[in-house]
Parts: structure tokens; C-alpha cells; sequence
């Protein structure tokens, strides 16, 4: 079941299928991401939702035998036509993955090192983009005193929140998030989860989430992921309290998953 693709639609997917090798991991998937929206995917286990979204900025182009049939589009582009740079349309695409990975440096080196290694060479403007890029992830102030301490001294929370910095600072228009608190406390959650409100401001958000309860929380709309389709989407409200379809009914009042 999907909708119809909106006018502000930032990515529009078509008849989307994913393969590795004989096996088919999405089938046939159809919907819209809105620009400036947090769209949540919830689903139980191996149900597509993490394929999806690294279908998105074609990481599974890194898996062996991966091929894909219909089009992910973007800006009317499809990402999969032969001429697309996979390395601009990853810098596009932040991904923020379920487990922090800080890199062995400093907190500012951490949050620039895109940015250096893209070529930015000037000082001051680096030194702006990391404080930037740190408040708008809600971390500036617990961090802005120990900059040049080493990253892996913060906490798990902080190290997320870190990461999520770290691709603010290549300037993304979406950023994708696969399970970005499942490992932290509710006080870390509740930070992520603030800074993500702020930030659909001016970025559009996919959030691949196993907590519905999350999902419920913070995302404009929710689609539900089976077994590689896509059996609903719609308005977050709506498909927590009067799902049209049964088996959505069923995952989110916790009789599976």
C-alpha cells in the first residue's frame, strides 16, 4: 500500500526491488520522502527497512551480487542511472548508523575531518562549521570546553550525537539514521530525539527505528516495512491509532515482532 507522491516530494521511490544474489529483499516498494519532513520505518526483523535505507545512498552497492530493479528518484533524478556519483550522492545522504564509530582524533578533528579531507584548508571557517555542526546535533555546550580531548572519552550518547556533527559539517540535504539509539539510555534518546525535531528545519529525515514507541514520538509520517514490502504508510497518528491495514494493527500492538 502507498500513497500518492506529493508535489513537495524530495525522493520519490518506484516500483523499488533490491536483490542479493536470487534473493529479493524489497519488492516492489513505492513511496515519497517530503522535504523537511522526519519520515520513521518501523518493522520487525529483516523486514527491509535498513536495506531501504542503505538503498538510499547506495551502500549496498558494497555488497557482492547486489542488483536493483525500478528507480529511486531525486530531484527527478534516478541515484542509479550510470552517470550519478555515488561519492557526491553519499555526501547528500548522511548515514548515521546504530553504533557510534568516533574517530581516534579529537572532538574537533572528528567533526571537520569530511571537511578536510574534501580540502577545506581555511582555519577559521572550519573552526565555525564545528561549532555549528555541534550545536545543531545539541552537544556544543557539554563539548566546547574540551574540544581537543580525545572523542573516545565521551560517552555513548555523546559519541552519537558526535557522529551525527560529523555529517552535519558536509552540509547533507537528507540524513538517514538506522537505529541511532538503540544502544543508549532514555536521557541520550531524549537528546537525539530534541535535536532531530530541530533539525527537520532544514534537513529531510528517514529514521529506521525498532522502538515504535519512538517512532510515535517524533516522526510526520511512519511507513511499515514485512518481509521486504511495504505494507502502510501515512501520517504517524493515523498509523498508530487507526492503521488500514491488520498486520500494521497487529506489529504495533506488540502481537509480533
Amino acid at each position: 500500500m502507498s500513497e500518492s507522491v506529493a508535489e513537495t516530494a524530495a525522493i520519490g521511490v518506484k516500483e523499488f526491488s533490491c536483490f542479493f544474489g536470487q534473493a529479493r529483499y524489497l519488492k516492489d516498494i513505492n513511496l515519497d520522502v517530503r522535504r523537511n519532513e522526519i519520515l520513521g520505518i518501523i518493522g520487525p526483523a529483516a523486514s527491509g527497512k535498513s536495506t531501504f535505507l542503505r538503498s538510499l545512498n547506495r551502500l549496498n552497492d558494497l555488497v557482492p551480487e547486489t542488483r536493483v530493479e525500478g528507480t529511486i528518484e531525486i530531484d527527478g533524478k534516478n541515484i542509479y542511472a550510470p552517470d550519478v556519483s555515488v561519492v557526491e550522492l553519499r555526501r547528500r545522504l548522511g548515514m548515521v548508523f546504530a553504533t557510534p564509530v568516533p574517530l581516534p582524533r579529537s572532538v574537533y578533528e572528528n567533526v571537520i575531518f569530511g571537511n578536510r579531507m574534501a580540502g577545506m584548508k581555511k582555519r577559521r571557517r572550519l573552526e565555525e562549521l564545528a561549532e555549528e555542526s555541534l550545536r545543531q546535533a545539541g552537544l556544543w555546550e557539554e563539548v566546547c570546553d574540551r574540544l581537543h580531548s580525545s572523542a573516545l572519552k565521551l560517552s555513548g550518547g555523546q559519541q552519537q550525537r558526535l557522529c551525527i556533527a560529523r555529517i552535519l559539517a558536509l552540509r547533507p540535504e537528507f540524513i538517514l539514521l538506522d537505529e541511532p539509539t538503540s544502544g543508549l539510555d532514555p536521557i541520550s534518546t531524549m537528546k537525539i530525539e530534541e535535536s532531530l525535531r530541530r533539525l527537520k528545519e532544514d534537513y529531510t529525515i528517514i529514521l529506521v527505528t525498532n522502538n515504535t514507541k519512538q517512532a510515535a514520538r517524533i516522526a510526520d509520517r511512519t511507513a511499515f516495512f514485512l518481509s521486504g514490502e511495504l505494507i502502510e504508510i501515512g501520517p504517524t497518528e493515523k498509523i498508530f491509532t487507526a492503521p488500514e491495514c491488520s498486520k500494521t494493527n497487529d506489529y504495533i500492538s506488540g502481537r509480533f515482532g
